[in-house]
């Protein structure tokens, strides 16, 4: 018995699914353009085995073990590592035991149709994760991760990955994609330039950031000209490694565009670690309008990824470092804070600005007036907690109406789970596919152009605003 359900995500109304059924099998098997994410370069570097099954599905992903920890698992028993070098357990079956006797906690969410599809389309399971289920599995896994053909660039090829992006910082030497670009191998890896911890003032270690990312552009990124020049350097440098966009994870959508004098002194005050909350917000804001001019001069897109109250758990953050799952939407406003980054540059047609949400309530209000309205303005897709049926199916309802198809960028998966990559872009497009579905039989929209709607938003949008 199949764990999936073939015409899962289509709607229950015989002449919808019918429709999205339809429209789905024409882009299911399309390349897939994974234009931003956080997967490893080094796991496509080194192309070795993936370790054990814990290792690949649990102990990486904080969509799982977030979700475990909410009912009381600690992280250490899920082998996530520790900060402050304490003990966790590194026995993989272990792992593994604890999250299938704790599956049913997913029940209803995108995580367990994700780590569903790759149990079945990756490694041929059809037996349901249970406690009593899960030697077997995981044995049946393990033995798969011993061949080659589960290895991390046959995996890329058998997803059939166009190209995918990774994140790295802006101090990051580039090492493991200079030995992929040196390996020969014809995969499609590029990097892209995330500034934030030589653009945060309040980023842990920031002054020395400066300097380090100062000796790798071999300027003197101390003073505010030579600082950058220092962006210019390494902008170009990610650039060879294939770069098309930067990312910029900030608490808020605030933009400044302030005078050059302003921003010098506010960016020796960065240096000095003596800014206030407020010009913390305000220096990260206007570093968003420097970075969409050096955009307009070297092509990169630029990224926008607001609204995270990042590390909500201080004792988390202490014991176990950033990005354990202690991320929190917050309330985001877009009006008022991208309007001095919008009168500078928003009217360039060759600019591509991609603004992604955690805050839903903005959508209609103003995400898609703005994005209906700006040239140089586009809306990426759900992220994070929306990355789901009812979030994609929230967005189209909610953006389509005013920004239309061709102001957003299809669909990018964001994740550093790799087996969740395609099962991520299935959901995406059968959700898209429904919503065409449903646009069909309402009259809104005709068959032969939902057809072409349909390529555009699996495929064609994400390449064309990525540049891929």
């Amino acid at each position: 018995m199949a764990l999936l359900d073939d015409n899962r995500l289509f709607a229950p109304d015989p002449g919808l699914r019918t429709l999205a059924r339809a429209l789905y099998d024409t882009v299911r098997d399309l390349p897939i353009i994974s234009p931003h994410g956080h997967t490893d370069p080094q796991w496509y570097a080194e192309n070795a085995p993936f370790p054990d099954p814990a290792r690949l599905f649990v102990t990486p992903d904080h969509y799982v073990f977030r979700m475990l920890h909410s009912q009381g698992i600690a992280l250490e028993a899920l082998g996530v590592p520790r900060a402050d070098g304490g003990e966790t357990e590194q026995d993989p079956r272990k792992i593994w035991r604890l999250f299938a006797s704790n599956y049913h906690l997913f029940r209803g969410t995108p995580s367990r149709i994700w780590v569903d599809h790759a149990l079945q389309e990756v490694f041929g399971i059809t037996e349901r994760l249970t406690a009593a289920s899960a030697d077997a599995i995981y044995d049946q896994i393990n033995d798969c991760l011993k061949q080659d053909a589960f290895r991390p660039r046959a995996l890329f090829e058998r997803f059939n990955i166009e190209a995918i992006s990774t994140t790295e910082s802006a101090i990051d030497d580039l090492k493991w994609h200079r030995m992929i670009r040196d390996s020969g191998w014809t995969g499609k890896v590029v990097t892209a330039y995330r500034p934030d911890a030589v653009v945060d003032p309040e980023f842990p270690g920031f002054a020395a950031n400066v300097e380090k990312m100062g000796e790798m552009a071999a300027e003197d990124a101390t003073t505010w000209q030579g600082y950058l020049a220092a962006h210019r350097n390494r902008r170009a440098y990610f650039m060879e490694f294939g770069a098309t966009s930067s990312d910029h994870g900030h608490p808020t959508a605030r933009t400044e565009d302030l005078p050059q004098d302003v921003a010098a002194a506010l960016f020796d005050k960065a240096l000095r670690g003596a800014c206030t909350d407020d010009e913390a917000d305000a220096f990260r804001g206007h570093m968003l309008t420097e970075m969409a001019r050096m955009s307009l001069d070297d092509g990169l897109v630029l990224q926008i990824h607001p609204g995270a109250a990042r590390n909500h758990s201080d004792a988390i953050m202490a014991r176990f470092g950033r990005d354990k799952g202690y991320d929190i939407p917050t309330r985001t406003d877009y009006v008022h804070a991208l309007r001095p980054l919008l009168n500078a540059v928003g009217e360039r047609p060759d600019l591509t600005i991609i603004l992604f949400t955690l805050d839903e309530t903005s959508y209609a209000r103003e995400l898609a007036p703005l994005a209906g309205v700006y040239p140089a303005l586009k809306l990426g897709p759900p992220w994070w907690f929306h990355d789901s049926y009812e979030g994609m199916m929230r967005f189209r309802e909610m953006a389509t109406e005013t920004a239309g198809f061709y102001n957003t960028v299809g669909f990018n998966d964001d994740t550093r789970a790799f087996c969740s990559i395609p099962a991520r872009h299935d959901v995406a497009r059968r959700v898209d596919c429904a919503f065409l579905a449903n646009l069909i039989a309402t009259g809104r929209l005709a068959e032969d152009e939902a057809f072409e709607v349909a390529t555009d938003l699996a495929y064609r949008l994400a390449k064309q605003a990525y540049r891929l």
